[in-house]
């Protein structure tokens, strides 16, 4: 056993359907209605749906049409997205009072590490109680958490009682708790990865856990290797309060289709402008300009191109863009344009712990009270 190694009491907090349970806090004729924010109009899409909406199969990044034909009596409402900052700080505040060590993930969710804390409280279950009952009590809001030893396992496990509910994956139950899971609730593994594992005979944790590295590599690339670690309870990022951006991005959809590269180049120009004030406000430069393209029939295309200097500079941002615009014919009529800049100057290449420390990370957490 290593003394040094990593023991940690990790929470996942994630509020519950957040845009829409705002709305319905500050507009009580919404509670118990099904609601959608975003998706109104032609073309729009909803970016949150209350739980009464989501009976109905109504989730985010529906149309709004989509969403109408399975509820018809929902409700769209518009984004207040300063409200839900607004909200989202009094619930960070919270948060500080547990601990400093805070990774906000986005305005409704976040990684607290609560092995050492504020209260001198030693059950990390015991503190996220504490937490979900103040944010109801001082904000109104409902929230949800998970609680383990690394931030993996805490954020499947908070998904588990939603909403206004917790779990608790205890340091003997995280390896079992691993290979019962469907192959589709580990983070990381979308629809394609998944539909691959399915053909492989990997439906399972404990499928995905029978494979050796080797072969989880030649069939999954780099993510193989991730794979094959976490499925053994292997995690050991760290919460971390100064999380580092990895891209920015702007993009719209369009009222209307556009199949003219002379209308597409002046929306284009709007995205560079908010791109590059994006980056200048945040002071960040990127090397890596994306262009993306999402057809009328909902095929999505992106091109790259690195350039050998960081930039946040609109006239180049937008010279790049339209160099990527004009690389190959458009396949179809174009419903959504985005840029975005990655390879950013924050980018760092985190060290790997030697991964005989890293195996045994969860038998030695096994010590400890959760």
């Amino acid at each position: 056993m290593h003394n040094d190694l990593p023991i940690r009491k990790i929470i996942h907090v994630d509020m519950d359907a957040f845009y829409a349970s705002v709305e319905q806090l500050d507009n009580p004729d919404l509670k118990g209605k099904p609601i959608a924010v975003g998706g109104g109009g032609a073309r729009g899409v909803i970016s949150a749906a209350s739980y009464e909406a989501r009976k109905f199969g109504v989730k985010s990044a529906m149309s709004g049409r989509l969403a109408e034909k399975l509820c018809p009596n929902l409700i769209f409402v518009k984004h207040r997205f300063e409200r839900y900052k607004e909200i989202s700080n009094k619930i960070r505040k919270i948060f500080l009072d547990y601990t400093d060590l805070v990774e906000p993930l986005s305005l409704d969710e976040a990684y607290l590490d609560v092995t050492e804390n504020k209260i001198g409280l030693p059950s990390a279950t015991l503190i996220a109680q504490k937490i979900r009952d103040r944010i109801f009590s001082e904000v109104g809001l409902t929230a949800s958490a998970g609680i383990s030893i690394n931030k993996f396992v805490a954020k499947i496990a908070s998904d588990y009682n939603k909403p206004n509910g917790q779990k608790t994956v205890n340091p003997e139950d995280v390896l079992q708790f691993l290979e019962e899971l469907d192959i589709r609730k580990f983070y990381g593994v979308g629809k394609v990865t998944a539909e691959k594992m399915y053909q492989k005979g990997i439906f399972t944790g404990k499928d995905l856990k029978s494979k050796n590295i080797e072969y989880l590599e030649d069939n999954f690339g780099k993510s193989g290797k991730q794979y094959y670690y976490i499925v053994r309870g292997i995690h050991n990022n760290e919460v971390s309060p100064n999380r580092i951006r990895k891209s920015l991005a702007a993009e719209r959809t369009f009222s209307e289709n556009l199949s003219s590269e002379i209308f597409m180049l002046e929306k284009l120009n709007q995205i560079a402008e908010e791109v590059s004030n994006r980056l200048n406000k945040s002071k960040l430069l990127g090397k890596t300009i994306t262009l993306k393209i999402k057809y009328s029939d909902f095929t999505l295309q992106t091109r790259s191109k690195t350039l050998p200097f960081f930039i946040n500079d609109k006239s180049i941002i937008l010279e790049i863009a339209k160099e990527l615009l004009y690389q190959d014919s458009l396949k179809n009529s174009v419903r959504l344009l985005g840029i975005s800049l990655s390879n950013l100057n924050t980018d760092k290449k985190l060290s790997e712990e030697p991964i005989d420390k890293e195996k045994k990370s969860v038998s030695v957490q096994l010590k400890f009270d959760f």
